[in-house]
């Protein structure tokens, strides 16, 4: 038999598998999202009466966001064909090539599993059955169905990333007060104009892939003015936590200030109609809106901590 024989034919080898790196299952997770859910659900949790154990609340943070992180490996797994038509979001493991959709499902199922499990057995049944609907929120109602059929996608599905607060107080006392909704409210009513103004900015892009976002459905007035809408309403529910006396006058200042600040971005967003002018009041209103949660709850959060003070002696 000849050396020939033994020649292998690379155009009959099987076929080419995506080789992951670790950095890739950690994209997955949408840790800059995965941020924000694990802050607002530290400022539920330190809005119990007595301070949790700070082992435990570590635990249900901890929790709170690797369920966050299921929640992002799930939407990236059923929105691969999305991502892969948009520039924000086509370098992601999937679209990229990185990563084989059945390995974020996996992936993101094992991981919503252990988070609902683990926070059931550390904190409560409460809470972990709270985190199982936001997983399922999320993926489901928000990913699954209303992104791809309304341009009030946004503003439903929005519920989703505005109940860590509740799923933290939750974890803290196994219950739900007004505090804790009053935070919903601020998130809730705060996603729309958040997520408008970046839809301002790719509204094509959104049209190229078919999601239904308000400019490119009922056009950019229209956005504008829900923008400035949302923000009037956004400026005083976000002094409530000051008005019902769980947070301090320095929360109600800075929440003023910022509230009238988000109002004047909105303004600025309706006012310009057209052209780079119009562009960059997006982009700012954009950033800002991120500015204007962040520091928000990061008052909450130190006057918390500081009333909680044993937690540092």
């Amino acid at each position: 038999m000849s050396d020939a024989s033994f020649i292998i034919d690379e155009s009959c080898s099987a076929p080419r598998v995506p080789v992951a790196a670790p950095g890739d299952y950690f994209a997955l997770l949408k840790p800059r999202v995965m941020s924000l859910v694990v802050f607002t659900a530290l400022a539920g949790l330190l809005l119990a009466p007595t301070p949790p154990h700070p082992v435990l609340a570590f635990a249900s943070l901890l929790s709170i966001a690797v369920g966050a992180g299921a929640s992002g490996a799930l939407n990236m797994w059923y929105d691969a064909d999305i991502d892969a038509l948009m520039t924000r979001t086509r370098l992601r493991p999937i679209p990229a090539g990185r990563l084989l959709r059945e390995e974020a499902l996996a992936f993101g199922l094992v991981l919503a599993a252990m988070a609902v499990l683990t926070l059931g057995l550390v904190a409560n049944w409460l809470a972990a059955a709270l985190l199982a609907f936001t997983i399922f929120f999320y993926v489901v109602i928000y990913t699954m169905w209303l992104k791809r059929s309304t341009p009030m996608n946004i503003v439903i599905g929005g519920a989703a990333g505005a109940l860590p607060p509740i799923v933290g107080f939750a974890a803290a006392t196994g219950s739900v007060s007004l505090a804790s909704l009053v935070l919903f409210s601020i998130i809730f009513i705060w996603t729309p104009p958040h997520f408008w103004a970046l839809a301002l900015l790719k509204s094509e892009e959104y049209g190229r892939a078919g999601v239904p976002m308000l400019p490119n459905v009922a056009g950019g007035v229209r956005t504008r003015a829900e923008i400035l809408i949302y923000s009037l309403a956004l400026a005083p529910i976000g002094v409530l936590p000051y008005a019902l006396g769980f947070a301090s006058p320095v929360y109600g200042l800075v929440s003023v200030v910022l509230g009238f600040a988000m109002v004047c971005g909105a303004f600025a967003v309706f006012r310009l109609r057209d052209g780079d002018a119009a562009r960059r009041a997006a982009l700012r209103l954009f950033i800002f809106s991120i500015v204007y949660l962040f520091l928000l709850f990061m008052v909450l959060v130190v006057e918390r901590l500081l009333h909680f003070s044993p937690w540092f002696g």
